[in-house]
């Protein structure tokens, strides 16, 4: 199932990326660094903190995930509830929910790898 999902999922984001695709190419670089900086900065400041306030590996993974991931779709819905979908906002939003899925499944992903190589070796 979890691989039908993320073809389902890969679909969609071509469908959507096919249909804009000219209004991506002339705007992505005004949000994409911004975007990736500050999911990164978000990571990294959920997992110190969480670090910092002694919680357990596992705790701080998770504190970490939830500080990096945000809602990209409620921000889709709000910009178009309330700004018309005013398209620079909408951009950054879209962006900004795929990129935290991929960077979500990354983190989660290398993560995973590290705890299996871990009971590996034990």
């Amino acid at each position: 199932l979890k691989p039908l999902s993320m073809l389902v999922f890969i679909a969609l984001i071509g469908i959507a990326f096919s249909q804009n695709l000219e209004v991506f190419a002339n705007h992505i670089h005004h949000v994409i660094f911004l975007v990736i900086f500050h999911n990164i900065f978000a990571f990294i400041l959920g997992f110190y903190t969480a670090k910092s306030f002694g919680l357990n590996y596992q705790d701080t993974k998770t504190i970490a995930m939830e500080t990096g991931i945000q809602n990209g779709g409620l921000g889709l819905l709000l910009i178009f509830g309330f700004f018309d979908g005013l398209g620079g906002m909408a951009l950054l939003a879209a962006f900004w929910g795929i990129w935290d899925v991929f960077s979500g499944i990354a983190l989660a992903s290398y993560w995973g790898k590290k705890r299996n190589i871990k009971i590996l070796i034990k």
